[in-house]
């Protein structure tokens, strides 16, 4: 009756054989999807446009300050990640309305922007600021601007109107000036002026 025993065991193998390979088949088959979905993943975002790409294909300040075209302003930083999130669409828009309107960057990390942080009162980003044909602030956009907000804005801005959407303010990150200016001891009720006893 031992021998019997013995018997089914190897019949009882072929199906726990059997289970094994579909098992490793099926895994193969998973890790060969994985790695082809990271891979195309990968590849998709090394395309894509990054914000150091936009800074360095845009118009320098002072050449867009003089052209007598409208301006879009924009401040941002490479650490933040909704400019990051919106540099792609900036792109799209950029080659839309190259011709008609100067694109300009200015990095919040470079100290040699401070003087238009401190005059455009930048304290999120990314920060947009619409400058009509004189170089003259018209409207502002703090935070991430849907596409849609941004044509119309930029539609507008070339066509001279008021923007549909100034003062718009969406998803931002947090920026504070390496340089504030200085608080004065003085009483509140002087308003600058000098008080000698």
């Amino acid at each position: 009756m031992n021998d019997q025993s013995s018997t089914p065991t190897s019949s009882a193998t072929q199906p726990s054989t059997f289970a094994t390979r579909l098992r490793n088949l099926l895994i193969t088959l998973v890790a060969v999807i994985l790695s082809a979905a990271i891979f195309v993943g990968l590849q998709t975002e090394a395309t894509s446009t990054s914000v150091a790409e936009l800074a360095e294909d845009s118009i320098p300040l002072e050449v867009a300050l003089s052209n007598g075209k409208p301006t879009l302003l924009e401040f941002y930083a490479n650490w933040c990640t909704t400019c990051q999130a919106m540099a792609p669409e900036l792109n799209e828009i950029k080659h839309q309305y190259e011709n008609q309107l100067n694109f300009v960057m200015l990095n919040v990390d470079n100290s040699k922007w401070l003087p238009e942080i401190l005059k455009y009162r930048v304290d999120g980003i990314p920060h947009f600021v619409f400058l009509d044909e004189q170089a003259t602030a018209i409207a502002e956009s703090i935070g991430e601007i849907p596409q849609a907000v941004m044509t119309a804005n930029l539609e507008a801005l070339i066509a001279g109107n008021p923007l549909p959407y100034a003062q718009a303010t969406g998803q931002m990150s947090a920026f504070q000036p390496a340089v504030t200016p200085q608080k004065s001891n003085s009483d509140p009720r002087a308003h600058g002026s000098t008080i000698v006893n």
